[in-house]
């Protein structure tokens, strides 16, 4: 966002080349990132031991992570002139939000998956939820804010299938007693959250655990007041 802001549609400053994102982005640094995901869950299964649970009988679910940004054929507002940061709260230009789709976030979740397949643990299950906000993300064109789409508010009739599932990159709106914090910003929101809640309820299946993919299902939303989510 610093980058978009800082910089004109004419020269633009990527962060997908800045020294401090490539630098996470080595082939070292992902290998010492997917070591410490295994050994965090080694360190479960040691807790577990030392608790009297004997391995194989508790299951473990290691979710990935879900795309939280549209990525630049699904915007809704232009990478020209500012609107993407002041209105939408996503200031990011396409370049960027292509590769945080294309390259950030499949490095990320194939790092978590390789850590679960090295650590090895019996019981254990993965979630993917790479596409799960898929339609509902961030300054995606197929929702809106809530005042682009006429509602009272986020608790509004329809709301849950017309707008955003993740909260908005926000700065100086956070000051000053506002209900909003900076550390929010670009993580799910209330029915963000109700959707990785019914993911995680599905995956539990009364106990006999299971892992898979999770995406959107039908509009509205199921019993528990959560989007409605399909697990395959």
């Amino acid at each position: 966002m610093t980058d978009f802001l800082g910089s004109p549609s004419w020269w633009k400053d990527y962060c997908k080349d800045d020294s401090s994102v490539t630098a996470n982005f080595t082939s070292s640094n992902i290998t010492a990132q997917t070591t410490a995901i295994k050994n965090g869950l080694l360190n479960l299964r040691t807790a577990m031991r030392n608790a009297g649970y004997a391995d194989g009988s508790w299951s473990i679910i290691v979710q990935n992570y879900m795309s939280p940004l549209s990525g630049s054929s699904a915007y809704r507002y232009s990478e020209s002139g500012y609107t993407r940061q002041n209105t939408g709260g996503c200031g990011f230009w396409n370049a960027d939000a292509d590769w945080a789709n294309g390259t950030a976030l499949p490095t990320i979740n194939s790092a978590v998956t390789n850590a679960a397949n090295q650590a090895g643990i019996a019981g254990t299950k993965l979630l993917n939820l790479a596409n799960a906000f898929n339609g509902r993300r961030l300054c995606e064109n197929t929702v809106g804010l809530i005042e682009e789409k006429g509602l009272a508010g986020w608790w509004s009739a329809g709301a849950v299938d017309k707008t955003e599932w993740v909260n908005q990159i926000r700065t100086v709106s956070t000051c000053c007693g506002s209900n909003y914090y900076i550390q929010e910003s670009i993580h799910p929101n209330y029915w963000g959250q109700g959707a990785l809640a019914n993911c995680l309820m599905q995956a539990w299946n009364g106990g006999a655990v299971r892992g898979g993919t999770c995406t959107r299902g039908a509009n509205g939303l199921n019993a528990y007041g959560e989007p409605n989510m399909v697990l395959s």
